[in-house]
C-alpha cells in the first residue's frame, strides 16, 4: 500500500513540475531572430545579405548601407569634417582652382582619393566609375535635379545643412554616430573662437571691420545680419563691430557704389579680390587702388586693409581651416 502510494506521490510531483515548466515557457518572448536583433540594436535591416538602413535628409528618406565602404563626398569641405571625426571618406570632389592650400596635401595624406570636378558641375561619368556605395552632399541650395542624377549612382544624402562647419560637422555626425567625437570638436573651436573674440576686443576695441569683395564689375560688402555662416563667423562668433553704415544688411553680399565709402569710413578692411573660375577681378582691384575716395580712407591710410583670399574663408570651412582663419583675423588685428 505504501508503495503504491509513494509511486502516485512521485507522478503528481513530476506532472506539477512539467506543466510549471510549460507554463514559464509559454510566457516568455521568443528569442528574436538574427535580423530581429540588428534592426533593434542598430536600427538597421538585412535585405539579400546586405546590412541597410534608413535616414532622413534634405529630400526624404534615403536607404543607405549600414557599413559604407565607398563613401563619395562632393565637398572637400565634408571630407574634412569626417576625418576630424576619425572617418575616412574613400574619395572627395575637389574644384582646385578654389581649394585652400592646406586641404589638398591634407586629403591626400589620409588617403582619400581627389576627384577633379568644374565648379558648380559634376561629370557623373566620372562618379560613376568611382563605384561608391554611398554619396554625401550639402543639402542647402542643392537642385532636385542634381540629387537626383547623384541618387542614380548610389544612394545619396544631401544634408539638410551647407558647409558651415558647426551645422555639417552636427549633421555628419548623426549620420555616423558620432556625436561625443563631434562636440569635442566644436568645443575645442568654439574656445579658440572665444579666445580669439576676447582678444581681438581688448585690441582694437569698438573699431569697425568691414569684409569687402572685389568682382570683375561690382564692389560688394558682407551683410553682418545676413543669413549665413560667414556673417555669424565675423560679426557674432568673433564679435567684430560692422560699419554704421553697413550695420543692419541681411543681404550676404549687398552691391555698392564707391562714392559712399566716406561714409563707411571703416576702421579696418579685410579685401577680398574674388576668385572663381574663368572669374578675373584683377582690374576691378586696380581701379578700387586708384580711386580717390579709397585712397582717402583711415583704413587706407594705415595700412590697415588685410587681403583675404576666397579659398581661405568662403571654401576653408572644415575644422582645419575655421582655426587657420582665426590665427589669421587675430593676426591682423591684434599687434
Amino acid at each position: 500500500m505504501m508503495s503504491k502510494r509513494l509511486f502516485m506521490l512521485i507522478g503528481i510531483t513530476l506532472l506539477v513540475f512539467v506543466l510549471a515548466a510549460c507554463s514559464k515557457s509559454a510566457n516568455k518572448p521568443e528569442e528574436a531572430s538574427t535580423e530581429e536583433k540588428v534592426s533593434n540594436s542598430n536600427q538597421t535591416t538585412v535585405s539579400d545579405g546586405k546590412e541597410t538602413r534608413v535616414v532622413s535628409d534634405m529630400f526624404g528618406d534615403v536607404t543607405i548601407p549600414a557599413i559604407p565602404k565607398n563613401i563619395l563626398v562632393t565637398s572637400s569641405s565634408y571630407a574634412e569634417d569626417l576625418i576630424e571625426m576619425g572617418i575616412i571618406p574613400q574619395s572627395s570632389v575637389v574644384v582646385p582652382e578654389i581649394e585652400p592650400d592646406y586641404r589638398t596635401p591634407y586629403l591626400e595624406k589620409n588617403g582619400v582619393v581627389l576627384i577633379s570636378q568644374t565648379q558648380y558641375e559634376y561629370n557623373l561619368e566620372q562618379l560613376l566609375s568611382l563605384s561608391p556605395d554611398m554619396i554625401i552632399t550639402p543639402g542647402e541650395g542643392l537642385d532636385t535635379k542634381v540629387y537626383n542624377e547623384l541618387s542614380k549612382i548610389a544612394p545619396t544624402v544631401a544634408l539638410k545643412a551647407g558647409v558651415g562647419v558647426h551645422e555639417a560637422v552636427k549633421e555628419l555626425a548623426v549620420l555616423f554616430n558620432k556625436e561625443a567625437e563631434a562636440d569635442k570638436l566644436l568645443t575645442a573651436l568654439d574656445r579658440k573662437a572665444n579666445e580669439a573674440k576676447d582678444k581681438i576686443h581688448q585690441a582694437i576695441g569698438d573699431k569697425t571691420v568691414l569684409v569687402l569683395r572685389v568682382e570683375p564689375s561690382r564692389y560688394r560688402y558682407l551683410g553682418p545680419k545676413a543669413d549665413d555662416d560667414v556673417s555669424e563667423f565675423f560679426y557674432k562668433t568673433l564679435g567684430l563691430n560692422s560699419p554704421e553704415v553697413t550695420k543692419d544688411s541681411d543681404v550676404w553680399f549687398t552691391q555698392f557704389s564707391l562714392e559712399i565709402l566716406p561714409e563707411i569710413k571703416p576702421d579696418y578692411i579685410f579685401l577680398e579680390t574674388r576668385s572663381m573660375v574663368d572669374f578675373d577681378s584683377s582690374e576691378s582691384l586696380a581701379e578700387l587702388e586708384k580711386n580717390p575716395l579709397w585712397k582717402s580712407l583711415k583704413a587706407v591710410k594705415n595700412n590697415d586693409v588685410f587681403p583675404i583670399r576666397t579659398n581661405d574663408y568662403i571654401q576653408a570651412k572644415g575644422p582645419i581651416g575655421t582655426s587657420k582663419l582665426i590665427d589669421y583675423i587675430v593676426a591682423k588685428l591684434v599687434p
